[in-house]
């Protein structure tokens, strides 16, 4: 499997007995259109340690939906060399075309779904499936019982869900518990310095339920990676110079730019990146099992992985806890998923 880092930490997916790594690569590729470079990104962060890659049936290459399973065919490849190794998750319910069974979380889609994921994926079984959104057209308990029915078949070992607010997934467990179905083991949800909504409802759940948790967005869609300078134009060629173009002056308000400041100050006495520091103060949290971080090319990887193998202290904790703390607000109902 190639040389692994030392500094790679482990631990159990929430209540579930399978070891993770704290860091999972994400294969929403934003700035991928090389398929082959992909392949190599994915193969760095096998050999930096990363044992825990998550995909979805509608990412593709240059996070396009016109290359929907482009991600899934890709990770397929890497899969034939690497795939007692590795733990891998994929997620459905996202519109993967424009026919009235195209999306959402009936019984028809997502039996149609797993076996068009499996195939692109080439393999016999997803580790986790995860239900990318809440569908409130469909009965929870049809979508609960055709998932339990992907587990009992052998399509997938656990289920989880993403983007859900605390009460629905709540209501999930109650659900699969009073009707004996297989529970599940994570939530897949974002969470940073910018965004801290899962603390006021999701992190009291977790530590009663003891589920998972997958956090996705830890830079802020990239603000708190280091690229972007507070008063400065966004750098040519990134996600707020093209895809984002015109939106960083709105993005990097008063808060953020405290927060970054004061991430660079807290990265420079540890010899850290920005990045590097804002992942580690995500996983500083208790409840949070696995950080997904993106990585369109192996050296973003190489970096990526800085973020583990260290802590920032408590003070330090603290001190990025007070300039955050504007930013625990309640979720808007009508968020969209990712």
């Amino acid at each position: 499997m190639g040389a692994r880092t030392e500094r790679m930490e482990y631990v159990n997916f929430g209540k579930a007995g399978v070891k993770v790594s704290r860091l999972a690569l994400g294969l929403g590729f934003r700035g991928q259109s090389d398929a082959d470079e992909a392949e190599r990104a994915i193969e760095r962060a096998v050999e930096l340690g990363i044992n825990f890659i998550d995909c979805a049936n509608v990412y593709g290459l240059e996070d396009d939906r016109a290359n929907a399973g482009t991600s899934e065919q890709i990770l397929g490849r890497v899969l034939k060399r690497h795939r007692d190794d590795l733990f891998i998750s994929s997620k459905v319910f996202s519109p993967i075309g424009t026919g009235p069974n195209d999306n959402g979380a009936s019984r028809y889609h997502l039996m149609r779904e797993i076996d068009r994921s499996l195939a692109r994926l080439d393999t016999d079984h997803i580790d986790v499936y995860i239900l990318h959104g809440y569908d409130d057209s469909t009965p929870l308990d049809e979508t609960l019982r055709a998932m339990d029915d992907i587990v009992t078949s052998g399509k997938t070992r656990y289920v989880g869900v993403s983007n859900y607010r605390a009460w629905q997934v709540v209501k999930a467990l109650w659900t699969q518990d009073a009707n004996g179905l297989d529970p599940l083991i994570c939530i897949q949800n974002p969470y940073n310095l910018l965004n801290r909504d899962l603390e006021l409802e999701m992190f009291p759940a977790v530590r009663s339920h003891g589920f998972g948790v997958m956090v996705y967005s830890p830079l802020a869609v990239g603000l708190l990676s280091g690229a972007y300078v507070p008063g400065e134009s966004a750098p040519a060629g990134s996600l707020y110079a093209t895809v984002r173009g015109g939106q960083l002056e709105g993005a990097m308000d008063a808060e953020a730019r405290t927060v970054l400041d004061l991430l660079h100050e807290i990265a420079n006495a540890h010899g850290k990146t920005v990045a590097q520091t804002a992942i580690n103060w995500v996983l500083s949290h208790p409840e949070v099992s696995v950080a997904i971080t993106g990585g369109d090319t192996a050296q973003h990887m190489e970096d990526n992985v800085g973020a583990v193998g260290w802590s920032i202290t408590d003070e330090e904790r603290d001190r990025l806890d007070v300039a955050s703390s504007g930013q625990r607000r309640v979720l808007d109902a009508s968020a969209t998923t990712t």
